[in-house]
């Protein structure tokens, strides 16, 4: 988290683009979509113009220029959302995708995506991989890289899980830090109480009275997916400004959200998210010099919440997601729980599989038998799916 991964997606795409090729980065939010555009912009200076920004709520004649551009390749670097997936985008020469966050996307969404060039490059991002990718990489059809340093000047963030009947401990930290002049998220699991029927659960209406009674007098802003475009990122400015000291909010601000000066975040019914989403809300502070915290507040002392207390490490706490999860279909859709062995087990006999796995590819080696052949062209759409990471 916080790394440098956006720099590592500018970089690969740069060797696609100066060398006569398209390059796609997909991201799951408008507001991440316009901060890589800002960001790339700026390190191409008198090139920006060779970058083009699709989003859904572009108006018509800004989205058929945008599409002229992308298909014509005159759009070398192409940002965008899931407008990206739509049969209206064509590439002139897609040659690499990028996928950011990349647990936020479906597999057959990330294939659409990679059908729109001829076999591109593929490149996935995230700071807590799915259980999916990650059995991918430890099967060896995943090359991986891994960034576990932070830019100078970082520090851990500490880390705390609390029961409700605690949380004033929460709210004393919180305290401390606006007195020191710093900023303050708090996110919530639900927008209104008929958003969880059959689990009681503190929605973001009552955390606002709440905050409003504790704080009082402290500017505090509410953001949630049900906002108009133009309200959401009118509220986020005026945190990212910092004139309001208090963000309470959705898992909106999951990604794309870079205030140096928010040093803590209290997340109520922690039970609620996944742990790749309580990581990436975590990275949401500690982007500055000052020491931050990150705080949740549940009545389950689970194992799983508790990685998040033991560790920072986004590939430590993947590895832990694949033990409890499973990691899905390696070739179907499914991005988490167990394959579907017909005898082996993943953990018990990762060692036969490996055999397996090498025993194939001295069968390819050698050449398949007519009856082989047959099988693999009835099994074909399940295949392809594993070459989708």
């Amino acid at each position: 988290m916080g790394s440098g991964k956006t720099l590592v997606a500018f970089l690969a795409m740069a060797m696609v683009a100066e060398t006569g090729g398209q390059a796609a980065l997909l991201v799951p939010t408008e507001v991440l979509a316009r901060q890589h555009a800002a960001t790339f912009q700026r390190i191409l200076g008198a090139e920006a113009g060779r970058m083009e920004l699709l989003l859904g709520p572009m108006k018509a004649a800004e989205k058929r220029a945008a599409l002229a551009r992308i298909a014509s390749g005159e759009a070398a670097y192409v940002v965008g959302t899931h407008a990206l997936f739509q049969e209206s985008v064509t590439f002139s020469r897609l040659q690499l995708v990028v996928v950011d966050e990349q647990h936020r996307f479906g597999v057959r969404q990330r294939e659409a995506l990679k059908e729109k060039g001829l076999d591109p490059h593929w490149l996935v991002m995230s700071a807590t991989p799915i259980p999916r990718s990650l059995a991918l990489a430890l099967f060896g059809d995943l090359e991986q890289s891994v960034l576990d340093e932070l830019p100078p000047g970082r520090q851990p963030i500490t880390t705390k899980l609390l029961e409700p009947d605690d949380s004033e401990r929460g709210w004393d930290r919180v305290e401390r830090e606006l007195e020191a002049g710093h900023q303050a998220f708090v996110i919530s699991p639900a927008i209104d109480p008929q958003d969880e029927s059959k689990v009681p659960l503190r929605d973001i209406q009552a955390m606002e009275a709440l905050l409003h009674a504790r704080f009082h007098g402290v500017p505090l802003v509410v953001v949630h997916g049900r906002l108009k475009a133009d309200e959401l990122a009118a509220r986020m400015e005026s945190f990212v400004k910092g004139e309001a000291r208090i963000l309470l909010a959705t898992t909106v601000v999951e990604v794309g959200v870079d205030v140096p000066n928010a040093t803590v975040m209290v997340v109520d019914h922690a039970e609620r998210f996944g742990l790749s989403q309580l990581h990436q809300l975590r990275g949401r502070v500690g982007r500055g010099t000052a020491r931050s915290h990150f705080i949740m507040l549940s009545a389950s002392e689970s194992e799983r919440l508790q990685v998040l207390v033991g560790t920072q490490d986004g590939f430590r706490i993947a590895q832990k997601d694949l033990e409890l999860r499973g990691p899905g279909e390696f070739f179907g859709t499914r991005q988490a729980g167990l394959p579907r062995f017909q005898a082996a087990d993943l953990v018990r006999d990762r060692k036969l599989l490996q055999v397996c796995k090498e025993a194939a590819e001295k069968a390819l080696a050698r050449g398949l038998s007519e009856a082989q052949k047959e099988w693999l062209r009835q099994e074909q759409a399940r295949l392809k799916l594993a070459e989708i990471s």
